[in-house]
């Protein structure tokens, strides 16, 4: 019984961020946020949630080791990339308004929380924003972007074996995914599943004529070939910068944006790889408005999701593009205890807390206390 369980405002305004969950943490990396400075050149900055204490951290900036020289961190940037892969985190790709698009790759260790820069060899990727990454082993699979260099979108797979610090280009079999940006690759089994994002209806370049494919493609890591896959009777909208996550070998999409039909979506859809269908979820309680670029991470049986941006409730508190950019977080229970449910009936009910046992009461004051990482918005009318 999929139920939304929590919903809390003042966390990081952030945009196009990367996150990945370690044990009962997520830590959120980057991101932009509207009105704030991009043209100074600045650290990346790194967020912790605690899905226990329902609370925001900042990590501090980092000092440089040696007096005068710069410490090895990545500058801030959107449109970029994140994987765990046993206790380092992978930052790779994404973008700024003074550097450009970057193809370094980070390490972010979650035990010192400290950067270094690996040495790689091989095809190192070309400079990109708005790619995908996902993990099989020691892997970590790159797909897809818009690459800075070529001025074009990508449909190329490199893969990095994190063992040997070695980038290869993959030479797929079969017919590829097409040429895409702002997509979702979920790998489930031994098996990476595309969908959505940006692409150009005549090639790899974009002229402007955008579309937006909704069928799944998938793409068999062990032979390095992709699939002839099967039509499906029902499908979501064709979307970019959704967020897509794998639980119990299936594959969930929530939320993104399509600008042929000037639409933000806010619908959950559950695909299963066994019958290649598609079956649109409706979960209980109240869940986020219709958004794009937000992040999704899985810790246990639960979803987090923050950030983003959205059209503007009302008029004068948008950017340029009339949007909103969001600070708040929500939590989507698989499967919520008892104990879950009767906290929300506390909640929902307004009901006497006094006779309740501390940790019920501070777990209540968790659920229901805002965060202060950011500010709120003021609006202009008052």
């Amino acid at each position: 019984m999929l139920r939304w369980t929590v919903h809390l405002e003042g966390g990081p305004r952030r945009v196009n961020h990367a996150a990945v969950a370690v044990g009962h943490r997520v830590y959120s990396f980057g991101g932009y946020c509207s009105g704030e400075d991009y043209e100074t050149l600045r650290q990346i900055d790194v967020h912790i949630f605690n899905a226990v204490s329902l609370r925001w951290t900042k990590l501090p900036p980092v000092r440089p080791a040696i007096r005068g020289q710069a410490p090895v961190v990545p500058y801030m940037r959107y449109g970029h990339s994140t994987v765990l892969i046993d206790d380092t985190v992978f930052l790779w790709g994404g973008r700024n308004d003074t550097e450009g698009a970057c193809n370094v790759l980070y390490a972010f260790d979650v035990n010192t929380h400290k950067w270094s820069t690996p040495r790689v060899s091989g095809t190192v990727p070309g400079a990109r924003d708005g790619h995908s990454a996902c993990v099989l082993g020691k892997i970590m699979y790159i797909f897809g972007g818009y690459e800075q260099l070529a001025d074009c979108f990508s449909n190329d797979i490199h893969k990095l074996d994190t063992s040997t610090m070695t980038w290869t280009l993959v030479c797929t079999k079969g017919n590829p995914a097409r040429w895409r940006d702002f997509h979702s690759a979920t790998m489930l089994g031994n098996h990476m599943y595309v969908f959505g994002g940006r692409a150009d209806r005549f090639g790899p370049f974009h002229s402007n004529n955008e579309i937006y494919c909704n069928r799944i493609r998938v793409f068999d890591t062990r032979t390095e070939a992709w699939l002839d896959c099967p039509h499906t009777p029902v499908l979501p909208e064709g979307r970019r910068s959704h967020s897509a996550f794998g639980y119990n070998g299936e594959l969930y999409i929530f939320g993104g944006y399509n600008a042929r039909l000037n639409r933000h979506f806010h619908d959950l859809w559950k695909f299963n790889p066994g019958s290649f269908t598609w079956k649109k979820i409706e979960p209980k309680g109240k869940g986020p408005c219709p958004r794009r670029r937000q992040c999704c991470c899985i810790v246990g049986d639960k979803i987090v999701l923050f950030g983003g941006t959205s059209p503007s409730p009302e008029e004068g508190l948008g950017d340029e593009f009339d949007l909103i950019d969001h600070s708040d977080l929500h939590i989507l229970d698989f499967s919520p205890s008892l104990k879950t449910l009767c906290k929300l009936a506390v909640i929902q009910y307004n009901l006497d807390q006094s006779c309740l046992p501390h940790d019920i009461r501070w777990e209540l004051n968790a659920m229901t206390t805002n965060s202060n990482i950011s500010r709120p918005i003021v609006s202009s009318h008052g």
